[in-house]
């Protein structure tokens, strides 16, 4: 594995408490991530969006380093398409920005073999470990459901029992 072509994100709203617009606008969201793998490719390991943030893991083409472009761009034409109904405060009104997506994101190398697998099934749990369902199965928007049709994870992975999946945070 190149890990240096290996990534983890967790990418937040910026209003967190009580917003649903991900998952709300997940068509929207699909879109603009496959409009900008067209002109920045990268392939998608494992993703899921849950309702104010999304966790990721994906790898960049050989030689190419540049996410901060693709996340750019994906955070900019996701928030040009989607309605504006979100209070601005004067600094973002100052720097035309939408109130939308907080400036940062969390990113981490993937150093090897075992940390990727971590970080996958860490993407996959998420909704369970957030409380939105009790199986990992239940949760619509994930790639998940992909990679248990390819067999990489049985149908049932992490089915409520928490012992199931060793959490990498708490």
């Amino acid at each position: 594995m190149a890990s240096r072509r290996h990534l983890f994100f967790t990418v937040n709203l910026l209003q967190r408490k009580n917003n649903r617009l991900l998952v709300e606008q997940i068509q929207v969201l699909r879109n603009v991530v496959s409009q900008v793998k067209k002109s920045y490719p990268f392939i998608i390991h494992a993703w899921v969006v849950l309702p104010e943030h999304l966790h990721c893991v994906i790898e960049l083409p050989q030689g190419d380093a540049d996410f901060k472009t693709r996340w750019m761009l994906i955070k900019m034409l996701f928030s040009k398409t989607i309605p504006k109904t979100e209070t601005l405060s004067a600094i973002r009104i100052k720097r035309r920005e939408r109130g939308v997506w907080q400036r940062r994101y969390w990113e981490h190398l993937i150093k090897d073999e075992a940390d990727f697998a971590a970080h996958i099934d860490y993407v996959h749990i998420n909704p369970v470990k957030h409380g939105l369902v009790k199986q990992v199965a239940d949760w619509p928007h994930s790639t998940f459901h992909r990679l248990a049709k390819a067999g990489v994870y049985p149908p049932n992975w992490a089915g409520g029992a928490e012992s199931d999946v060793d959490y990498l945070y708490d």
